[in-house]
This record gives structure tokens, sequence and C-alpha cells, in this order.
């Protein structure tokens, strides 16, 4: 009750319950986020170090709109934007007070091992190899020489998130999305059928072509140094870290490099972000310095320890926007989200 009572306000100083600032959500942002919670420990040794929980994506996000109080997280870590649904059963359960932190940018990789054959793909190749239904046809498939007689003759696999994971979402949209729409007549029925659109466009294979990996990307990355015929897709952030074992896929011709990233000439590029729950600022010790070191540029810009770990940084437009929203606490509008 003392954690409720700080929350809504009716004591003059702030009281916790819980000692520990709580974050849970993406594995993608997972590195990044323990990175800033070692920091702010060390900088601000009157407070306990926060608890960083890897449950994916909308694991965390379901847990941080669950509720008000110590019992929810404080922080949501996510790799793709917040949904309006998402939104919704945060409203539901008192939790409507929301800040929106854009931390950096990511770019989704499709990687092999070092000893892997592989020129590139399309993303429209990627789609007809791992739907269920390419274009809503039978899935016939079995070899990566199928989709293409320029690609390997090898048995396509490929090792991606689960679907609580955002990488999965991101994937979704980005690659087989992409991939599908490359078919006038797809596009055409999004326009006439959207939930048929999406179930033909992003239903992937369950023949053991795509392998649901979990939410341990350097599992993958093993998986993918052991065995040269395998893919696997995962941010940029574990490309860059394990680049003697692992190497990218050209995309459309592309290379997913910071540089390609940080302009969105990788077609697989993507925003990550933090929520926070500003109904708990008052009620957990630490909250709002944990804000300040997360927004500092010495922790998220061009060349501040993050972009060490293989963050790409936003644009300084943009890092500045989302630094005044941390340290203000500006309210996300649930009217900005689509």
């Amino acid at each position: 009750m003392v954690f409720v009572a700080a929350v809504l306000g009716l004591l003059a100083a702030p009281v916790a319950a819980r000692t520990q600032l709580r974050i849970v959500g993406s594995s993608t942002l997972y590195p990044f986020v323990t990175a800033i919670a070692e920091q702010f420990k060390r900088a601000n040794p009157q407070f306990p170090g926060p608890i960083v929980e890897l449950t994916g994506t909308g694991g965390g996000i379901k847990l941080f709109c669950a509720g008000v109080g110590e019992r929810f997280p404080d922080v949501a870590n996510a790799s793709r934007r917040i949904k309006a649904s998402e939104i919704e059963d945060c409203a539901k359960n008192g939790v409507t007070d929301i800040v929106e932190v854009q931390l950096g940018l990511d770019g989704l990789a499709i990687a092999q091992g070092r000893a892997g054959r592989f020129p590139g793909l399309t993303e429209e190749q990627v789609y007809r190899a791992l739907a269920a239904r390419p274009y809503g046809k039978p899935q016939t498939a079995k070899l990566w020489s199928d989709i293409d007689p320029a690609l390997p003759r090898l048995r396509i696999e490929v090792l991606g998130p689960p679907p609580t994971s955002g990488t999965r979402d991101a994937f979704n949209e980005l690659y087989m999305e992409a991939g599908c729409d490359a078919n006038p007549a797809m596009e055409a029925l999004k326009a006439r059928d959207p939930d048929a659109h999406k179930q033909i466009c992003t239903a992937l294979r369950e023949d053991g072509a795509f392998v649901e990996a979990g939410e341990n990307d350097n599992l993958i990355v093993q998986k993918l140094a052991a065995n040269p015929n395998l893919l696997g897709v995962f941010g940029y952030s574990y490309l860059e870290e394990n680049l003697d074992k692992v190497k990218g896929l050209r995309i459309s011709g592309v290379e997913p490099t910071y540089e390609n990233i940080a302009s969105f000439a990788f077609p697989a590029s993507r925003p990550l972000y933090v929520y926070v729950k500003a109904q708990h600022l008052r009620a957990v010790r630490g909250m709002r310095e944990f804000l300040v070191e997360l927004s500092r540029e010495s922790t998220w810009g061009r060349r501040g320890y993050l972009a060490r770990r293989g963050l790409v940084a936003s644009p300084d437009a943009v890092r500045a926007e989302n630094a005044k929203a941390a340290r203000e606490m500006v309210l996300l509008d649930p009217a900005e989200i689509g």
C-alpha cells in the first residue's frame, strides 16, 4: 500500500516498497540496457542496481501494461513500437502515463557462418522461401535454388525469433510483408481485405524451414558458426559483436553496416524503444537518475558507450527530442500510435 500511495501522489516524499528499478523486454535491447544499468550503478552508488529481465518485447510490454504498483515493471524495452492494442490494454489496467524514448537504431540482419556461401538475398526471396502459402499458393520450395537458380542448392533452414519477440514483428514487417507486397495482387489484397493480406504475407512455414530459436540470439550465432548451411535472423549488434563467427548477407544489394543502418539505406533498419511508467516515478528511487543516464550523449551518442556495443545512434534531432522526453517525462499521446 505504501507503493500505491506514493504512485497516487498521496505522500509528500517518494517512498519505495521495491528497492530496485525493474526493467523487462527485448532480447535485442538487453545488452544495451544492461550496460546502462551497470553505468547507472557506478555513477549512483546510493541506489541498488536495476533488475533487467529478458522477456521478449511482447512479453515485456504485457507485463508492463498489467498494472500499477510494486508487482509490475517500471520500464519495458521494445524492438518495435508499442501497438495501439497494447496501449488499450495498459489503459484498462490503469497504466495511463507512458513515456516513449527512442534509444537508437538497429538493423535486422540475416547472417550466415563465416564459411557460408550465400551471396545475398532480396526481401521477395526471403518471403517466397519462408511463407506458409506464398502469394496464397501452396509452398513447394525445398531448396534455396528452388526460389532462384542463382541461389545455393541447399535446404531452406532459417533460425529466427519466436512470436513473443519484437524482432519477429520487425521480421514480418521488414522482410515478409515487404517481399509479399512486391506482388501487385498482394498490394490490392491489402486494400480489399487487410486480415487476409496479413495471413498470406506473415504466416511462416511450420515444416522446419523456419525454426524458432527462442530469445537467445547468442545461441543462433553459435549454431550459424557450427553449420555454414544455416541462416539466422537477429539484430545488428549481435552481428557486429560476432564478426569472427558470422557475416551478414546483403539485402537487396545493401550490406548491414552501421552507416547503412544510420542512413536507412539498409532495407531492414528499425528504431528501438524504451517505455517508462511515469506513474512509478515518485515510488521508485533512482528512476529519474536512470533516465538521465540513458539519455546522455556519452551513452547513446555516435561516440557513446552503446555505440561501442553495436547500437546505431539516432539522428541528432531525434536524440535531442527523446532526451527531452526522458528527462522531462513527456507523456506519449496514444493518438500518435496508429
